[in-house]
């Protein structure tokens, strides 16, 4: 890895995404706003992997595609290398793709059923201008399956011919296609066997330790992310509760969701996991279109204090490094 990691290489500013809900089907009157992501703030070092982490509906996925500029922004920044680029369009947004890309979580869905797996990878080759000749077209892509574990022969086939894990492989040569300084890998192993699971993880690791990348990794499975990430970020209807190094994190939890995700994490050791508290949360996320009052939280909180319902904790540095948004250390 470059000794340049102590630069920040994207900054996500109080970014918000609200996508409005209406009612009637001829005037349509707006009713209120799902807040899928509401300030979320981070910065991302360079050659870094940043996890991002809660539970389905928390907003994770929705903040990656906001950060790609995927999804636009309702408020905040998004800094790429020093560079606002919040909201562009056209050529300048087309220019962008080349340094950010994307993983997605479901290989098969993702890719396009009528193309051969060749035409796939190579597609953003062309889009882009990056190819001199068909020989270097050719010549790229069978650089990528193979940069990726796949065979050069398998570009005339077609994604259905393909099991899951070679699937996504696909998907990461396609990411790679452009030389991206950033990607987003979107859960990329939550629909795979679990055999599987730690040949994909270990290919992205050695990727970027090959290509210098820099990673946000979307999961809602903290025992994937505590083996790739450098840091873990816990997210929750749509706020972001706790960031902290990975070892902090799973030894010294600060908020009392993450440590709740963190007692279902299985034990490898079945005296340990019998011995160790297990934390139920009650009932489900709430709906971002009416969070609760004060902490998003409280309403499932077993930590909960009376003045969590009307007070919302502000995210604030509590050790080295070290940042949560709990009323509990006021």
């Amino acid at each position: 890895m470059s000794n340049n990691n102590t630069q920040v290489l994207i900054e996500a500013q109080d970014l918000k995404v609200y996508f409005p809900v209406h009612r009637g089907a001829i005037l349509k009157k707006k009713v209120g706003d799902i807040k899928a992501v509401d300030g979320v703030s981070f910065q991302i070092k360079k050659g870094e992997t940043m996890g991002l982490v809660g539970e389905s509906g928390s907003g994770k996925t929705t903040a990656g595609q906001a950060i790609l500029q995927i999804v636009t922004p309702t408020s905040g920044k998004v800094i790429f290398e020093g560079e606002d680029i919040t909201g562009k369009k056209g050529k300048e947004a087309r220019a962008l793709r080349r340094g950010m890309q994307m993983i997605f979580q479901d290989p098969f869905s993702s890719l396009n059923p009528r193309m051969k797996v060749g035409n796939i990878i190579g597609e953003p080759l062309v889009v882009h201008k990056l190819v001199k000749s068909k020989a270097d077209y050719h010549d790229q892509i069978q650089e990528l399956l193979e940069m990726v574990g796949l065979m050069p022969g398998m570009a005339e086939r077609y994604p259905h011919e393909f099991s899951g894990g070679q699937r996504q492989r696909i998907g990461i040569a396609r990411a790679l296609a452009l030389k991206p300084k950033f990607i987003v890998c979107d859960e990329p192993v939550s629909a795979l066997d679990v055999s599987i699971q730690a040949q994909i993880i270990n290919l992205i690791e050695d990727l970027q330790e090959k290509f210098d990348l820099t990673y946000l990794f979307i999961a809602h499975d903290l025992s994937v992310v505590r083996h790739i990430s450098t840091r873990i970020a816990v997210m929750y209807l749509g706020e972001i509760v706790e960031i902290a190094d990975r070892l902090t994190l799973y030894h010294k939890p600060m908020h009392p969701y993450t440590r709740a995700l963190l007692s279902a994490v299985p034990i490898p050791n079945p005296k340990l996991e019998k011995q160790r508290e297990h934390i139920l949360l009650k009932g489900e996320i709430p709906s971002p279109l009416s969070p609760p009052t004060g902490c998003h939280f409280h309403p499932r909180c077993p930590e909960a204090l009376p003045i969590c319902s009307q007070k919302e904790p502000m995210i604030r540095e509590l050790d080295d490094g070290h940042f949560a948004s709990c009323n509990l250390y006021d």
